[in-house]
C-alpha cells in the first residue's frame, strides 16, 4: 500500500503565486472520480465546480450527484454521507461510470459507504484529519479503519490531513475554526485539478464570482484551493499527474446542463414557439424544486412564476392560467402528483392544456427522495379516477429533457389535453454538454385563441385532432361554463345522460389515441431484427445504451430501444418487438413498463429490475443480456 502523508513538505506552498498546470501527464482515455463527505462538506459544490473544469478542457462528461435522504443527519453518520460522482472522458460516453477510479473520502462515514464501489487498485484520497476516535465511532468502526492495512492494501492510498493543511492555509485569514473547516473541500478540488491538468485560473475565478457577496470566503476558498493545488505539486507523493484529452464534439456551442434546467429552458423556449405565455405554479417538492428555481429567471421572457401554499393549489392555479389562455405548468414528484390527482382530472375532462412535470424518486409514500428511481409511470398511468387517460412522455437525458419540454408542450396545445412529462432524480440532477441549439431549427407551433363566435360551440372539435378550442374567458359571443362534471357533446352544458357520458368518455381517449399520429422514428441502436432488443425508458438509456455498445463489439445481436412516448405507444411497437427473439424490458422499478407491453401486446417479454435508489451498471446490464440468451 503506497501511503502519503503531510510529512515536513511545504503545506500548500502557502503564499506562493498562482499554480501553474504540469507540463506533463499520463494520457487516459477517462476517469470516474467520486467526492464523498459529510453532507456540510460541500461535495455538491466540489462536484459541480470540477465538472465545470472537466467541460472547459473539452471532455465529455456525464455526472451522478448522490445527496443524502435526512435534512439535518448526524455529522459524521452514514446517513449524512454527500457524494459526487463524475465520468469525464476523451470518448463519447453516456453514463457517470459504473465505479469510480478515484474516491476522496473526507471522513470515516464516507469512506465506509463508499470504498466498497472502488475499482481494485483504484486511487483512495483520504482526509485523515477526520478520522477521530468519535467521527470513527459515528460511521460504525470498531477501530481506526486506517491503521487496517488489509483493508486498503488493494487500492493506492494517499493519507492527506486536510483539516490540518487548511488550518495552516488560512491561519492569518482571521476566519473561525469552524469557517475554516467549511473551505476543505476547496483543497480537494485544488488537488484534483492539479492531478487531471485542469486550469487553475478560471477556477479561481469562479471561487471569487460565486462568493462575490462575500469576498472574505471567497479568498479563503481561493488559499485553500491553492493549498491543494501545491501540495500535489510540491509534495512528491503522487505518482503521476494524468491528462484526458478533449473529446470530439460536432461543430458548435456547448454548455452543461442538468435535466432540471433543460426542462426549464425548454419550457420557456416552448412559450416563444407558441407565441404564448408560460405561468408555472407549483410547491418545493424533491428532486422538483430546481425546476421552479430556474424559470423563475426568465420573467422577461413571459414566464411568470407562482409558488402556491400547497400542492394542489399550484395545479389549481395553472389550471386557472390555462383556462385564462396561457400556457399552465406544475411540477412535482409522486407524493405531490398524487395530491395533484383529482385537479388533473379536472384539466382532462375540461380539456385544457397542462404540462405536469413528474421527477420521479423512490416510493411510495415519502420513501426514499433523493434517490433516484422509475416509480411512477402505473401512477401516470392509471392515478385517477373515471376513463381519464393522458399522453406522457419521458425524457431519456439531462439534454433530451429540453426537447421533451417542448413536444410536451406542442401536444397540449394541439390536442388541448394535459400532457405528463416524466424525468427522474438522476436526469434531474445528472449533468452533460448540451449543443445549443440553432433558434431556426426549433419549429413554432403558434397557439390559435378562437375568436370567432359565429357557429362555435364550445366542444365543436377539430375533425383531425379532436381538440375543442381554446376560447380566452370574455372573448364577446363565446361565454361558456367548464367544470369536473361531465359536459354535453357539442354545448359543455352539464349533463347526466348516460349515452351522452359514455361518448364523452370514448371521444377523449379517441383524442388521446390519435397524438400517435404525430410519433417520429423510434430511438433505436442496432438492426431492428435479431435475438434480443433491450427496450427501456427514462433515464436508463446511459446505461442501456453503453451496454449494448459493448455487447455489439463482443459480436451479440443485440438492438437497444429507448420509449420516448409511453402513452400511447408507437402503433410500431407490436411489430418490432415481433422480429427478436427475446425481449428484456430493464426499469428501475419492479416490472412497470413490463407489465404495460405485456398486456397491450402479449409479449412473453423478460423484466430485469433495479429499485436501491441508484442507476443500473454497464456491468449489470450486460450480464442480465448474457444470462438471458
Amino acid at each position: 500500500m503506497e501511503s502519503s502523508t503531510t510529512g515536513t513538505s511545504n503545506p500548500g506552498n502557502i503564499g506562493s503565486p498562482t499554480p501553474v498546470t504540469p507540463a506533463n501527464g499520463t494520457e487516459v482515455e477517462k476517469v470516474v472520480v467520486r467526492f464523498a463527505g459529510d453532507s456540510g462538506d460541500g461535495m455538491q459544490l466540489t462536484g459541480n465546480e470540477f465538472t465545470k473544469a472537466a467541460a472547459l478542457a473539452g471532455n465529455d462528461i456525464s455526472t451522478f450527484p448522490d445527496f443524502p435522504a435526512e435534512i439535518r443527519a448526524p455529522a459524521g453518520s452514514i446517513a449524512g454521507v454527500s457524494g459526487f460522482q463524475l465520468h469525464f472522458s476523451s470518448t463519447d460516453i453516456h453514463t457517470p461510470g459504473d465505479a469510480p477510479d478515484v474516491l476522496i473520502a473526507m471522513n470515516p462515514a464516507a469512506l465506509k459507504a463508499n470504498i466498497g464501489d472502488l475499482q481494485l487498485g483504484g486511487t483512495l484520497l483520504i482526509n485523515t484529519g477526520a478520522f477521530t476516535k468519535p467521527n470513527v465511532a459515528k460511521a460504525g468502526y470498531e477501530s481506526n479503519p486506517l491503521d487496517d492495512e488489509a483493508q486498503l492494501k488493494n487500492y493506492e492510498v494517499h493519507l492527506v490531513d486536510i483539516n490540518k493543511l487548511v488550518n495552516t492555509a488560512l491561519e492569518e485569514t482571521g476566519l473561525t475554526s469552524k469557517e475554516k473547516g467549511r473551505c476543505k473541500n476547496f483543497f480537494a478540488l485544488g488537488l484534483m485539478c492539479w492531478r487531471y491538468q485542469r486550469d487553475a485560473q478560471p477556477q479561481i475565478d469562479n471561487i471569487l464570482a460565486k462568493f462575490k457577496k462575500r469576498p472574505a470566503v471567497g479568498e479563503a476558498n481561493v488559499l485553500a484551493f491553492k493549498a491543494g493545488y501545491n501540495y500535489g505539486l510540491t509534495a512528491e507523493v503522487f505518482q503521476a499527474t494524468y491528462k484526458v484529452k478533449p473529446a470530439s464534439f460536432e461543430p458548435g456551442r456547448y454548455r452543461n446542463i442538468t435535466g432540471n434546467e433543460a426542462v426549464a429552458l425548454g419550457m420557456v423556449a416552448a412559450g416563444q414557439l407558441a407565441e404564448c405565455p408560460v405561468v408555472f405554479s407549483g410547491y418545493p417538492i424533491t428532486p422538483a424544486s430546481t425546476v421552479f428555481h430556474y424559470l423563475s429567471n426568465y420573467k422577461n421572457y413571459g414566464v411568470t412564476t407562482f409558488q402556491a401554499e400547497d400542492e394542489i393549489a399550484g395545479i389549481g392555479a395553472a389550471i386557472g392560467a390555462s383556462y385564462g389562455g396561457a400556457i399552465g405548468v406544475t411540477a412535482s414528484s409522486g407524493p405531490g402528483i398524487a395530491l395533484k390527482g383529482e385537479a388533473i382530472g379536472l384539466a382532462q375532462i375540461v380539456e385544457l392544456p397542462l404540462v405536469i412535470i413528474s421527477v420521479q424518486r423512490g416510493g411510495p409514500s415519502t420513501g426514499l427522495p433523493t434517490k433516484t428511481e422509475q416509480s411512477d409511470l402505473y401512477q401516470s398511468l392509471f392515478g385517477r379516477n373515471g376513463e381519464c387517460p393522458l399522453p406522457i412522455i419521458a425524457a431519456k437525458t439531462p439534454t433530451d429533457a429540453f426537447y421533451c419540454a417542448i413536444e410536451a408542450t406542442r401536444l397540449a396545445t394541439k390536442y388541448m389535453t394535459p400532457v405528463i412529462l416524466l424525468s427522474d432524480g438522476y436526469i434531474a440532477n445528472g449533468a452533460e454538454p448540451w449543443k445549443l441549439p440553432e433558434v431556426d431549427d426549433l419549429e413554432p407551433f403558434p397557439v390559435k385563441h378562437l375568436k370567432d363566435a359565429e357557429g362555435w360551440m364550445p366542444y365543436k372539435r377539430d375533425e383531425e385532432t379532436l381538440a375543442r378550442s381554446w376560447v380566452v374567458p370574455g372573448t364577446k359571443g363565446m361565454a361558456h361554463r367548464v367544470g369536473g362534471l361531465e359536459k354535453d357533446f357539442l354545448t359543455g352544458n352539464v349533463s347526466y345522460d348516460p349515452e351522452n357520458h359514455e361518448r364523452m368518455c370514448k371521444i377523449r381517449e379517441d383524442k388521446i389515441m390519435g397524438i400517435s399520429k404525430d410519433y417520429g422514428d423510434f430511438d433505436i441502436e442496432g438492426e431492428e431484427s435479431g435475438d434480443v432488443l433491450i427496450i427501456g425508458w427514462g433515464g436508463t438509456h446511459g446505461a442501456l445504451r453503453q451496454a449494448v455498445g459493448v455487447l455489439r463489439e463482443d459480436g451479440k445481436s443485440v438492438s437497444h430501444l429507448q420509449i420516448r412516448h409511453m402513452w400511447p405507444l408507437n402503433p410500431k411497437l407490436g411489430d418490432l418487438m415481433k422480429n427478436f427473439n427475446k425481449i428484456l424490458v430493464c426499469e428501475l422499478n419492479m416490472g412497470q413498463l413490463l407489465m404495460v407491453l405485456r398486456s397491450e401486446y402479449l409479449v412473453d417479454a423478460t423484466g430485469y429490475n433495479k429499485m436501491q435508489g441508484k442507476p443500473f451498471t454497464v456491468a449489470e446490464i450486460c450480464n442480465a443480456v448474457t444470462e438471458l440468451v
